[in-house]
């Protein structure tokens, strides 16, 4: 029997709380759910102390300084403090499904596996939250990649290197990881991201480890879609969404160099983050870096961001 510990962040998530930890709880396979009360100021804190003196399973821990470092320090905490085999992520305000672990059950009984991840649905729980997502996404009902595939194949899709399209990521609620496959290259979620540290890790993970798809067709988990959804209020392609995007590349631009991933890869971090650069500049020293970067790399002109702006 797998034996798993699922990690959730909890910051201001009062409202959710309780059905996301229940819906981890209730498998036999989940030895603990971990909760990282991340400085809330409403009353989460309250409720996770509740959840964790009701529900042997359920463990609470704050950072040593009982402050606000983020998502993804949060996760780095609960990483830390697991003490199964095999980690899993839920948001706090999203929930899991009865077949959750499914495939999993199956495919780690190869032991070359490290990780695996699976599809998600998507809840709308207000009207306002409903519109914001569905104006940004495309993906609204099923969250998913396009095909069956593990190993290398992975990664190269993740980064658009394949001869079909793979599909730009997936969710965080649909991964279960061998802790031990962590460790060799200290895979950790960068806390300087305060966004798109999921996504970080998630490039990363697929380089360092063997990933393969689970469920792919249907929905192990839902994703709560309210007003409150950071992701869906910054409009793309704007400043901020640029910035954002820029320190994400920027930083995938500088381990690509460090752990010297192949040639092909490293070059696509390389145009993505580039992009992503260029879209900050303005005026006449944004054209003249645009048209160094052309003719020292013709393919930044294939790349999806074009050196985005935003006009309002």
């Amino acid at each position: 029997m797998l034996h798993i510990s699922v990690i959730i962040p909890v910051y201001n998530a009062a409202e959710f709380l309780e059905k996301a930890v229940q819906s981890a709880a209730q498998f036999d396979e989940v030895k603990e759910v971990i909760l990282i009360e991340d400085k809330s100021t409403d009353n989460s804190l309250e409720i996770c102390q509740q959840l964790s003196s009701e529900t042997p399973k359920v463990k609470l821990f704050q950072h040593p300084d009982q402050g606000n470092h983020g998502a993804g320090a949060a996760r780095n905490l609960g990483i830390e403090k697991a003490t199964s085999n095999f980690i899993a992520f839920l948001d706090a305000d999203d929930y899991y499904l009865p077949n959750r672990f499914d495939a999993e059950k199956e495919i780690f009984k190869d032991s070359k596996i490290d990780g695996v991840f699976n599809a998600i649905g998507t809840e709308y729980l207000t009207e306002k939250g409903k519109e914001e997502f569905e104006s940004k996404f495309k993906e609204t009902s099923l969250s998913t990649v396009n095909y069956p595939a593990e190993g290398e194949e992975i990664f190269k899709g993740l980064l658009g290197l394949t001869t079909k399209t793979f599909g730009t990521s997936f969710h965080l609620n649909s991964l279960t990881i061998r802790k031990e496959s962590l460790e060799p290259h200290h895979i950790r979620f960068n806390k300087d991201l305060r966004v798109h540290q999921d996504t970080e890790f998630i490039i990363k993970l697929a380089y360092h480890c063997h990933l393969k798809t689970g469920c792919i067709d249907k929905a192990v988990a839902i994703r709560g879609v309210h007003d409150n959804n950071r992701i869906t209020k910054i409009i793309k392609y704007s400043p901020q969404y640029n910035q954002r995007q820029f320190l994400l590349w920027n930083s995938l631009n500088s381990w690509a160099s460090d752990n010297q991933i192949p040639s092909e890869s490293r070059k696509r971090i390389y145009l993505i983050y580039k992009s992503f650069d260029l879209s900050l500049k303005k005026g006449f020293v944004k054209y003249c870096n645009i048209l160094g970067e052309v003719l020292k790399n013709p393919e930044i002109l294939k790349t999806k961001y074009r050196f985005t702006y935003y006009n309002k």
